[in-house]
């Protein structure tokens, strides 16, 4: 599991590796266009079962740090869903990989 750092503010967010992978595409993208948005998901039960969102902006750094050394395949179906999502109003919302059983990610502080 990987952990997507969120500026300063001391704020993680676990994921699993493939699924930072996509996210990482799809946040670049909007990010490198200075687009600036919302990014959702559900959280794990095991801190809380909640809903989390973060504001992401390019004037906030952003780290993401990879548990394995290999790159993975990325899986365009997923990818397109994912960047649907983030030209929402509602921003970027996290689903899970189609077809496939991607962990719930967990926030912590």
């Amino acid at each position: 599991m990987g952990k997507i750092l969120y500026g300063e503010s001391g704020i993680e967010v676990v994921f699993d590796d493939r699924a930072m992978a996509h996210l990482q595409l799809v946040i670049g993208a909007k990010l490198r266009r200075r687009e600036s948005f919302f990014f959702s998901w559900k959280d794990d039960a095991s801190v809380g079962d909640g809903r989390s969102s973060i504001w992401l902006d390019s004037s906030i750094p952003l780290y993401f740090r990879y548990s394995g050394s290999k790159p993975v395949t990325i899986n365009r179906e997923w990818l397109d869903i994912l960047t649907l999502s983030a030209h929402t109003a509602q921003g970027l919302q996290f689903t899970g990989e189609p077809h496939g059983d991607t962990p719930a990610p967990r926030s912590q502080i």
